[in-house]
């Protein structure tokens, strides 16, 4: 018994001497459990741990108290180990994912997670899902208790900030022990593939408003037909700008409702769009970069052309070219249209507008709407979109979607006359409106050379385009 007393009176004599030993034999157990297990002391074990560290300054008047110390020391480590012992394995719960698996950008979509408790005792239970930094999650985090031998099911809404395919491969599970002394982190491999695309809700918006003579709600005007197509299309009910001439009088009687006929425009036409990928288009309004903006536009014109039976393509141009949709009639051209485009982010390079319009020379020789989405900032880029779309008056019908740029216009309108202003302010509105007029040159100039042009702001882009191609089909421009 005294050899034992001895050796433990040795090795407290070699603790004092080495404190950094006595470091070690704390902190390399809880070390290893945090790198291997992932398990970490949670707040009540460190608060637990004040008594005996407030004890241990006592031996610096008291070196007697040093026998107390260590039973309050081993009380401490005997509990936590205890406490230990109650957290759960990882084979104890089960994760799963239910998530759509097509997603349109900046618009909600839920995930359902089902957490399964495979154990016979009740844990506190933190669940977070993988979603990556582009998700805006909400709830972001679920906090819940579960009953032995239960599942429960969460739901939240993510809205993506950014086109592309994203992977979701893990769920993540926080809990812990019974007195709350430690904390587990688990994770449970549920891969998930998330496609987001430009936004496809205004296609089915579209088509319901349509089928219910209601497009005036998105912006989008009925237009008066230069002459009249003769192929009938469908019966519909009358509207108050409808011309009585086109009254069916037999389908009325049966029907006890006025109703008229329509009729088909124009078919077999074809829109080749010029979508511009460089530096032009990496600017943000709204929360969406000048690409993401156009090709909402671009999918909403697709979607109305391929439903007129007009054929649609599309060319992804920066520095190079970076994809081709030879042009298709038929709503299958529609997922060719969003495959091509989804994944496509706008780069800081110069545009080759030369190779975009030689390309387009020679993979499209038929007579075709060419609809360039472009935005102009200097006079270099500004000469070669003149330059390009006059060359093609002719042979194409050419039309330039110009975006507008709102700290222009707004630093134009900062200027009140009524209200003194700032030297700064004023040569900001001054150097603003120079552009803007500048602008307008370029855009009269094109008009004078046979080039439609569009200059709209990013977000308010589609039912202009939209409207413009109606036109173009009312007046048989094409």
């Amino acid at each position: 018994m005294n050899d034992y007393l001895e050796t433990a009176d040795e090795g407290i004599k070699l603790l004092r001497t080495l404190p950094w030993l006595t470091l070690l034999v704390i902190f390399a157990p809880l070390v290893a459990l945090a790198s291997w297990r992932r398990i970490y002391p949670h707040i009540p074990l460190v608060l637990m741990m004040v008594a005996p560290c407030l004890l241990t300054f006592a031996l610096l008047i008291w070196e007697d108290l040093f026998l107390v110390v260590a039973l309050a020391d081993a009380v401490v480590v005997l509990i936590a180990v205890g406490d230990f012992w109650t957290l759960p394995r990882a084979t104890a719960f089960s994760a799963e994912r239910t998530a759509t698996r097509v997603a349109s950008i900046n618009m909600p979509h839920q995930v359902t997670l089902l957490i399964n408790n495979l154990s016979k005792r009740a844990f506190f239970v933190s669940v977070r899902d993988d979603f990556p930094d582009e998700f805006l999650a909400e709830p972001e985090e679920f906090s819940t208790r579960m009953e032995p031998r239960s599942r429960i099911t969460m739901h939240y809404e993510f809205r993506s900030r950014r086109r592309g395919a994203f992977t979701l491969t893990q769920v993540y599970l926080r809990t812990r022990s019974f007195l709350g002394l430690w904390r587990r982190f688990l994770s449970y491999p549920v891969e998930t593939v998330i496609h987001v695309y430009p936004d496809m809700k205004q296609l089915s918006e579209y088509a319901i408003l349509a089928r219910t003579n209601r497009l005036s709600l998105v912006g989008v005007r009925r237009t008066r037909k230069i002459g009249q197509d003769n192929e009938f299309e469908r019966l519909r009910d009358y509207t108050l700008d409808d011309n009585y001439k086109h009254i069916d009088w037999r389908t009325t009687a049966r029907r006890s409702k006025l109703t008229v006929k329509d009729f088909q425009t124009n078919q077999s036409q074809r829109i080749i769009f010029l979508l511009d990928c460089g530096r032009m288009m990496t600017n943000n309004s709204s929360g969406l970069s000048l690409l993401d903006h156009s090709l909402n536009a671009m999918l909403m014109l697709s979607f109305v052309a391929l439903r007129q039976g007009d054929s649609v393509g599309l060319v992804c141009f920066s520095d190079q070219i970076h994809t081709f949709v030879p042009p298709r009639s038929g709503m299958a051209q529609m997922n060719r249209l969003l495959h091509a485009g989804f994944d496509r982010f706008p780069r800081l390079v110069e545009s080759r507008y030369d190779e975009a319009f030689v390309y387009l020379d020679t993979h499209c020789k038929k007579r075709s709407l060419v609809v360039l989405m472009t935005n102009l900032i200097d006079e270099v880029n500004s000469h070669q979109v003149h330059q390009y779309l006059t060359n093609l008056v002719g042979r194409h019908l050419p039309l330039g979607v110009l975006l507008r740029d709102h700290s222009l216009f707004d630093a134009a309108d900062a200027v009140d006359p009524r209200l003194p202003a700032t030297d700064r302010k004023l040569f900001r509105a001054a150097a603003a409106a120079e552009i803007l007029t500048w602008r307008h040159q370029v855009l009269t100039d094109l008009e004078h050379r046979g080039v439609l042009s569009l200059d709209v702001f990013p977000e308010d882009m589609t039912a202009p385009l939209v409207n413009q191609y109606l036109d173009i089909k009312a007046r048989h421009l094409l």
